[in-house]
């Protein structure tokens, strides 16, 4: 048993742990932790892991295939409230640009296919929804918080990361976006 009372309170104390053992702004962190924000944004380190997904359809979705169009992997679960607050926003600007401009892939963290279908279907989501059922895909992209965006801009490079809920409509995540359907 957790000795948090709410899953956000063992968030917003951990991630206030990290900031304050780090000294600084880790990631902009200590404003999450502070109530500022619900998300951290930190550019893309390391090598470029390779996607190889199969969605609830039974299609096979590789990044290397979508080179040309900027494309966001969104790695979620429909346990966490935080990634189903978020979702209806990742649908609104997945309408909004146009798959063929901006691509949302929707990366299901270790839940039976049952699960991720019955989730979309209730939700009226018609992102492609990939499954992660070892959650090994997650893992290859260094995901540890839910929700995480992974934004790849069109040469199919990862320019940023994303930890945790964001309005995808709001000004911030627009400024992203521009900035990946640019590069």
């Amino acid at each position: 048993m957790s000795s948090f009372p709410h899953p956000m309170a063992s968030r917003r104390l951990f991630l206030q742990g990290v900031a304050c053992a780090a000294g600084t702004s880790l990631l902009g962190l200590d404003a999450l932790a502070a109530g500022e924000a619900t998300y951290a944004v930190s550019p893309w380190q390391g090598a470029v892991p390779s996607l190889q997904a199969v969605d609830t359809q039974g299609r096979t979705w590789r990044l290397s295939e979508l080179r040309g169009r900027a494309v966001l992997l969104n790695f979620w679960a429909s346990w966490c409230e935080p990634c189903r607050a978020e979702m209806p926003t990742l649908q609104q600007i997945a309408d909004f640009y146009g798959s063929d401009k901006l691509l949302i892939l929707a990366i299901n963290f270790k839940e039976h296919p049952t699960r991720a279908i019955q989730f979309a279907a209730s939700t009226g989501l018609s992102l492609p929804v990939l499954l992660d059922p070892q959650g090994q895909t997650a893992r290859a992209w260094g995901v540890k918080v839910f929700p995480t965006t992974v934004l790849v801009d069109r040469q199919g490079l990862p320019r940023q990361r994303v930890q945790g809920e964001v309005d995808w409509t709001g000004a911030a995540a627009t400024q992203w976006i521009e900035a990946l359907l640019k590069s």
